[in-house]
Parts: structure tokens; sequence; C-alpha cells
């Protein structure tokens, strides 16, 4: 089935309060002990949380790891006032965790350049008309030996298997979010595009594409 690419930003008023009513706790969890499985539950003290939209997971990164310091970073200013206002109702987190307002490619990295000892990505990847700015990214601000962990879509092979998931994973979501399911599983790449993608950027010999569960892949490996 062809890619259809979708927007890259989801900001609009509508999405931005059915995201925040969503819950994604149980999905959401499992990507972070699948995560800390892969790393060996070391992801080390400054984790980078790509495309964090609402802080689902950087809220959890921070809550996982008490010592880590973690900073998300997104392009869409309506998610992140959800973001900072969570972490705001978590008093406790207020020094560890913060959220900044970005667009990949970064012109310029400043004090974040290859600063972070872990890269966190999820469902980023197939909302980029460019997915190399991913990898540009995760190679420009990833440390030396940093782990980086990816999760995303992955596209099905027709739309009667996009329908059917759209119809078990979705079934009692509003309608804002089933359309923005449906057109993200068309937007996904299969793991052998993200494969092509990685040994673009020369980051094949450092990370590792496999598919996960039904719907899933995920990119994981450490950067020289």
């Amino acid at each position: 089935m062809q890619r259809i690419p979708e927007p890259e930003l989801m900001d609009e008023v509508d999405q931005v309060l059915a995201y925040a009513q969503a819950d994604f706790a149980t999905s959401d969890k499992a990507m972070v002990e699948r995560l800390a499985q892969l790393c060996g539950e070391d992801p080390g003290a400054a984790l980078l949380d790509l495309g964090c939209g609402t802080g689902n997971i950087s809220l959890l990164l921070a809550n996982r790891w008490p010592n880590a310091k973690v900073l998300g970073l997104d392009g869409a200013p309506r998610m992140l006032a959800v973001a900072r206002q969570r972490a705001v109702d978590q008093a406790d987190l207020c020094k560890r965790l913060r959220f900044e307002q970005a667009l990949l490619p970064l012109a310029a990295a400043g004090d974040l350049e290859a600063c972070f000892s872990a890269v966190v990505c999820n469902s980023l990847l197939h909302h980029l008309h460019e997915p190399a700015v991913l990898w540009q990214t995760v190679a420009q601000l990833g440390g030396p030996g940093a782990f980086v962990y990816v999760q995303d879509l992955r596209r099905p092979d027709n739309a009667e298997a996009v329908e059917a998931l759209v119809a078990a994973e979705m079934a009692s979501a509003p309608e804002v979010l089933r359309g923005d399911y449906r057109a993200s599983l068309y937007a996904a790449f299969t793991p052998e595009e993200v494969e092509q993608q990685l040994e673009q950027a020369r980051l094949n010999t450092q990370l590792q594409v496999a598919p996960r569960q039904e719907r899933y892949l995920e990119v994981w490996g450490w950067l020289n």
C-alpha cells in the first residue's frame, strides 16, 4: 500500500482536547517498559523525548528515572500547553522536567548539542514529510554512547487492514481520534523503509529496526 503523508503538526483545538482527554496509559507504559528492558534499566541522566505532544511519555520517563532530567520537544504550542500544565500538576518534577517548542530540523541546537544520554521518540516519524530530519536530530542531540529508542506505527499492507485496526483499536474513540489514527496508519513507514532511512543516515550499524506487535515498529541501539 502506498504511503500517504499527513499534516506534520497536530495542534487543532479539537485534536488537542481529544488527545488530552484520551487514555493512552496502557500503551504508553508498555513503551517505557520496553525501553527500560532494551537499555538495561539505565538510560542515563539526560533524557530527550522528541515529539512529546501532551507530555505522556515525558512524565513517565521522569517518574521512572527520578535521578534523570527530561526535556520534551514538540512543534505544537497547544499540545505543549497541556504538557506543561501536567508537569505543574506534579510539582515534584518541576526541577527535572521541562518542555520546549521546536520544529525539526533544528537549525541550531545550541546548548542541546549532543548532550543527551537517551533519545526517545514515540509516534513522530510517520508525521514527518522528510523522515531524514528525525535521524539527523537523533545524531545531533544524542551524545556518544546515547541510547536511542523510537517507536512508531507500521503501515499495513492494504486499506482493509487499516480499517480493521481502526475498528479494533478505536471502536469507542471520538471521531477526531479515529480519523487521525486512520491517517497515521496510511502515513506510517514499513520496517524496510526505515532500514533504508537508517542506511542513508549512516546509522544502520548503530541502530536496528524490527516490527513490534501487530501495529508498531521499533528502532533501538546505542550511538557511537
